[in-house]
């Protein structure tokens, strides 16, 4: 088994802006020093190990400086409005009729 440590205060890799993103999305992740480990027990081979490790680190770090886009608020169109419509009344047709006396 191999363990990948990485400072993220220490690095030079990234601005401030970025460390303090990988920081919240890893938190999980991070040790109360402040390093990222990642462990890898996939092959036998430790220089294997060692390569699933980095690639693993990388792939998390890539990950979490992704920022999602902002969702736009959409109204409902005329086709989905009409329908709505349309299903309410049938529902209350459908009401009425077990209503209705004989």
């Amino acid at each position: 088994m191999v363990e990948a440590w990485w400072h993220i205060q220490n690095s030079h890799a990234f601005t401030p802006e970025e460390k303090e993103l990988i920081q919240t999305k890893l938190a999980n992740r991070i040790n109360k020093d402040g390093y990222l480990v990642v462990k890898s027990s996939e092959t036998r081979s430790q220089l294997e190990n060692k390569h699933i490790a980095l690639q693993k680190m990388q792939e998390l770090v890539a990950q979490s400086l992704v920022v999602p886009k902002k969702r736009k608020p959409t109204k409902p169109g005329k086709a989905a409005k009409e329908r709505r419509l349309e299903s309410k009344r049938r529902e209350s047709f459908k009401k009425q009729m077990r209503r209705s006396d004989w």
